[in-house]
């Protein structure tokens, strides 16, 4: 049995986002500032578990290392307070280029005092999963010159994530050190090179005669998507395909060149099967998948959810395919059936920037569904 107890944190406590609706936010975001310090007991059959010599530390020091690796900052802990689909999604401002070019003097983790080391980068902010570099075996000094882009929806606040680990092939790999670069560091267009001393985490308390953990460089650009990129015609909404009332160009005057396209399934309306309605959306562009969350036994989900696809060119002449479906959560031979689909042609978005139109669904009685797409230029 758990006895006494007792947790010591030094918390961050943000609210955010900052929304009209009372009580005017949306998170409370928590992380911690330091590793937490734990201490309890635990007794079976009348005696004390943790007397044990040895044993005391060894569990706290795990449930520390444990509690750190999910919740010292910048990790967090996000506690919603309104429902999503109520909260206005933040819109993406630009991208930021980012080229892993290499690490020196890593900490030699393997028995032949080598590691295989790869990285791991991410923002903070971002539900996405992180994106990794390749692997370079047996290397403590690897050149990797490897890009990514990630998508920014606030460089303020932002903060780009990078964290070294060495490959294992049975069990969990071992961080070899991590380092932050907060956006607001740069400068638009400007490309900068950083050279980070690696950390064992991100702990503000100092400790002395810490061990070296190498260093990685890495060269950053923050490109803003292009303020005019929504300027032909204006912005494309209402019910239905539009096929008036919008200030066609020709295709030779559209912006080309590399962009952020983002689609926002906000919400259907009517949508029935025949056995079960859990609807959720199924959305396919060039071959990728992703889906919204599933909503339980209703006939008007709302969403509110956004997929994002980095493209090297316009999708002028590409279309979008979104269906409805509904699932049954036990196993049965119907678990799942179609509710309505609807193909979007994106034309019509990268002329305008933006549409945001409610879609009759195909093979639905009276089905609608919700939609709004952007596309940004950089």
């Amino acid at each position: 049995m758990l006895v006494d107890l007792q947790i010591f944190a030094a918390p961050r406590i943000t609210l955010r986002p900052l929304v009209p609706t009372f009580p005017c936010f949306a998170n409370i975001v928590v992380s911690l500032m330091e590793k937490p310090h734990i201490d309890f007991g635990m007794s079976i059959s009348g005696g004390d578990v943790m007397s044990i010599p040895g044993l005391y530390r060894f569990v706290q020091e795990t449930i520390k290392k444990q509690v750190a690796n999910l919740y010292l900052w910048p990790q967090t802990l996000e506690i919603p307070i309104l429902d999503e689909s109520t909260v206005a999604i933040k819109k993406p401002v630009g991208i930021l280029h980012v080229n892993v070019v290499r690490a020196h003097k890593l900490l030699k983790m393997d028995l032949l005092g080598t590691s295989d080391p790869y990285v791991k980068l991410s923002l903070t902010g971002d539900k996405l999963p992180a994106k990794k570099t390749t692997v370079k075996r047996k290397n403590l000094n690897p050149e990797w010159n490897e890009k990514f882009k990630l998508v920014v929806k606030d460089p303020q606040s932002q903060v780009l994530q990078l964290q070294v680990y060495d490959w294992d092939k049975v069990g969990g790999h071992d961080k070899l050190g991590m380092q932050l670069v907060p956006l607001k560091l740069l400068k638009p267009y400007e490309n900068k090179e950083f050279t980070l001393d690696l950390l064992k985490d991100t702990n503000l308390i100092e400790t002395p005669n810490k061990k070296p953990r190498g260093k990685i460089v890495v060269d950053l650009t923050f490109v803003p998507f292009r303020e005019d990129s929504t300027k032909f015609g204006g912005t494309s909404e209402g019910y239905g395909r539009k096929e008036s009332g919008i200030d066609i160009v020709s295709d030779d005057e559209v912006q080309e060149g590399a962009g952020l396209l983002s689609v926002v399934i906000q919400e259907a309306e009517e949508v029935e099967g025949e056995h079960h309605n859990n609807p959720y959306a199924v959305l396919t562009f060039k071959g990728e998948k992703k889906r919204t969350k599933m909503m339980k036994k209703t006939r008007h989900p709302r969403w509110n959810e956004e997929f994002q696809f980095m493209l090297e060119e316009s999708p002028l002449h590409e279309k979008i395919h979104i269906e409805v479906m509904s699932k049954r959560k036990s196993f049965s031979f119907l678990s799942k059936e179609s509710l309505g689909h609807v193909e979007i042609n994106l034309s019509d978005v990268v002329h305008n920037g933006r549409i945001n139109d409610k879609y009759h669904l195909i093979n639905s009685r009276n089905g609608v569904i919700h939609v709004e797409i952007r596309w940004k230029v950089v």
